[in-house]
């Protein structure tokens, strides 16, 4: 991975230790109010926070999913969009995005844009935990070979409309997904032309 300001500072401290990660808390029109560490920003009822949704395709404009590793705390094993998670304190919600899809997927987007930006406020029944989130929306192209980071990602697949709702019937999701993929389908459609049917 490669050693940015922000990983730098975020990875560990100076006795090896994990650094508790900080999340940038938001009112509702987006303004950083202050931080708070991630797991208790999740606790009921949520901390209102700062987060991105990214949504990759492929030259036939189909969707990148992914489904989260077992491993994760939150939303294991279900499927979401292509890569989602928080910007670290004073982070460009645009680097964030760009550098948690190389993380997570080992693919450095082309045509990154933004695309707009949502809040909601969505709990996970399995888990407890809450997402009350102000989410920034990022759509571009994935034309590369994928590297997925087994501990983040447990599968990928690239989806038409159709196979997306397919596998939606029948497949858990993220409790979020159609919340932002719903808020980034104008970006979606201009992205990928009115042929690939989003």
């Amino acid at each position: 991975m490669p050693i940015t300001p922000a990983t730098a500072t975020h990875n560990s401290s100076s006795n090896g230790t994990a650094e508790a990660i900080l999340l940038e808390l938001v009112d509702e029109n987006g303004t950083t109010i202050g931080t708070a560490e991630k797991l208790s920003a999740h606790q009921p009822p949520g901390l209102l926070h700062r987060a991105f949704s990214v949504f990759l395709f492929d030259e036939q404009g189909r969707l990148l999913l992914q489904q989260r590793a077992l491993g994760k705390y939150h939303s294991p094993g279900v499927w979401s969009n292509t890569c989602c998670g928080h910007p670290y304190p004073g982070e460009a919600p645009f680097a964030a995005a760009a550098r948690r899809t190389y993380e997570e997927l080992g693919i450095s987007p082309s045509l990154l844009a933004e695309a707009g930006t949502v809040r909601y406020n969505h709990p996970d029944p399995k888990s407890g935990l809450v997402e009350q989130e102000y989410n920034h929306l990022f759509v571009g192209m994935a034309q590369s070979s994928l590297a997925p980071d087994p501990e983040e990602v447990g599968d990928t697949e690239f989806v038409t409309p159709a196979e997306l709702a397919e596998r939606h019937a029948k497949d858990p999701f993220s409790a979020w997904f159609m919340t932002v993929l719903d808020a980034a389908r104008p970006a979606v459609r201009e992205l990928t032309g009115p042929s690939a049917g989003w």
